[in-house]
């Protein structure tokens, strides 16, 4: 073992201390030099320093007197999630602490902040109302009192997010959101290039926490989200979190999800101007912080899906909604075959507002900081090349028309156009199941009148999708083993009943729409 390694009695325990004294050793008269033949320094009483030993856990006893320490701090933001922060309520507590485990001082602030009272802000309120439907739906006939009962009781215990979606730990979420203001302009950064900006838990945190202190904060007077490196804004969430919480039949995607939702909701209902730079590769959840915005811009390089049917999966984030209200048809054939659009197409489908060219976005970020967000837009908006959408228009309402996706199918094969005939051969390699569940929500979304109440039934297919053979699958075949050559249960549409469907529009059996934050 390297001797440079190799551990060192603590001070005040038979060795001598070491030469680097801090401020404290001196003005307490403790230095590192002392006469020939003084006594070594007593011990210091346990906790009297500024941090517990290492590791620790949430059984570790808080020292008497305990503030404040690095380890402290580590654990219980680790715990809790960027949220936590160090208030004077919560300093009494720890300062008082004899006795108590550092898993008491996180019931204790999650209990100091639960309210019983009914939510106020946008996304508590969709949060209350998911509550509120799944509860009913699961105690037919009970008083509303009673449900609020439950509610009181769902908010104020103490909760945990499950890990297995971070990651990265909390501590490094603002590494992957950064954030600062650029004159009138809160700038937010996806700092995630090698992974295509791919959305985890704790980024999701962050910008739910900045975006609410934007939001009342007079300095800022617009938001201008941004990804970072060449390739794209954001390709989505990490699937492969998703994947290993299904096999694993954890709720950690469920807590993902509803935290998530909860951010496209607060998008949608932001009080000021949000501006989406949607160059390059924006996919599913890319689409859920970029298209609810205000003022969407594309490029060039633009790639804009939802390309969840691919992994047995549904469209979510507001997808169905955004899809639903696009032109026509034009919105079942996307959610359906997944295909990506670029900036012309995304355009006519209502889910972008401008086109920029790619080389002129700095020129933009920088008129942002001086000129109101439409101001600015307008003033490097520009005609995109023509998307094929539009040429197609005439075959895609026609075929998707239709009440089935195997009518649709039949309906694009005996169509002239080879378009239509590829966007068949499309359709069925996709999961069967995803397929008649996607085309379900497409059409009950369309009756909806909000984004929260469709995001409330994408909630329910996405938690019912984590418990489907096709989801691990999916995954598996595009992301894990990258075979892609997945085997769908059941295999044929045919095999898939309009009960199979019915099952994933119903609250989750073991109540995780009802159990997440």
């Amino acid at each position: 073992m390297d001797a440079r390694r190799t551990h060192r009695p603590r001070p005040g325990h038979g060795s001598p201390r070491p030469r680097r004294q801090g401020r404290r050793d001196r003005a307490a008269g403790r230095g590192s030099r002392r006469a020939p033949g003084s006594r070594a320094a007593p011990a210091r009483p346990r906790g009297a320093g500024r941090q517990l030993a290492a590791p620790v856990d949430g059984r570790t006893v808080i020292p008497q007197g305990q503030r404040c320490s690095q380890v402290l701090r580590a654990f219980l933001t680790r715990e809790i999630g960027p949220a936590f922060h160090f208030d004077a309520a919560m300093r009494d507590y720890i300062a008082q602490g004899a006795g108590r485990t550092l898993a008491d001082a996180v019931a204790h602030w999650h209990a100091t902040r639960a309210d019983a009272a009914r939510p106020r802000r946008i996304g508590d309120q969709f949060e209350f109302n998911g509550f509120l439907r799944d509860w009913h739906a699961r105690h037919p006939g009970s008083p509303r009192a009673e449900a609020l009962d439950a509610w009181r009781a769902h908010r104020s215990r103490p909760r945990t997010r499950p890990s297995i979606l971070a990651a990265v730990n909390s501590e490094d979420a603002a590494d992957h959101v950064l954030s600062h203001r650029q004159g009138r302009t809160g700038v937010i950064t996806l700092n995630r290039p090698r992974a295509l900006n791919a959305l985890t838990h704790p980024m999701v945190l962050r910008m739910e926490e900045v975006l609410r202190a934007w939001a009342d904060d007079p300095e800022v007077e617009q938001v201008l989200l941004r990804g970072a490196g060449e390739r794209g804004l954001c390709a989505g969430g990490d699937i492969r979190a998703i994947h290993d919480d299904a096999k694993a039949g954890t709720s950690a995607s469920a807590a993902f999800w509803r935290d998530e939702y909860r951010l496209n909701a607060l998008i949608a209902r932001y009080p000021k101007p949000y501006v989406a730079l949607m160059d390059g590769i924006t996919m599913g959840g890319g689409v859920g912080v970029s298209a609810h915005g205000s003022v969407r811009v594309v490029t060039e390089r633009s790639r804009v899906a939802m390309p969840e049917t691919g992994i047995g999966f549904v469209p979510d984030v507001g997808g169905t909604w955004l899809l639903s209200r696009a032109p026509g048809r034009l919105g079942t054939h996307l959610a359906l075959t997944g295909s990506a659009v670029g900036a012309a197409d995304a355009l006519l489908c209502g889910l972008a507002d401008h086109h920029v060219p790619a080389e002129r976005l700095p020129d933009l970020a920088a008129a942002l900081a001086e000129a109101p967000a439409r101001e600015a837009v307008a003033r490097f908006a520009t005609e995109p090349a023509p998307g094929v959408l539009a040429a197609r228009r005439h075959w895609i309402d026609r075929c998707h028309a239709a009440d089935t996706v195997e009518e649709t199918v039949d309906r694009l094969l005996a169509e002239d156009d080879p378009a239509a005939k590829e966007a068949a051969e499309t359709i069925l390699a996709k999961s069967p199941t995803a397929l008649k569940v996607t085309l379900a929500a497409m059409r009950r979304s369309a009756a909806l009148t909000s984004l929260e109440e469709a995001l409330d039934q994408e909630y329910r297919v996405s938690c019912n999708a984590l418990r489907s053979p096709d989801l691990v699958e999916g995954i598996r075949a595009q992301v894990v083993d990258k075979d892609r050559s997945p085997r769908w249960n059941p295999t044929a549409l045919a095999d898939v009943s309009d009960a199979d469907v019915a099952r994933f529009f119903h609250p989750p059996a073991d109540g995780a729409a009802a159990g997440q934050r």
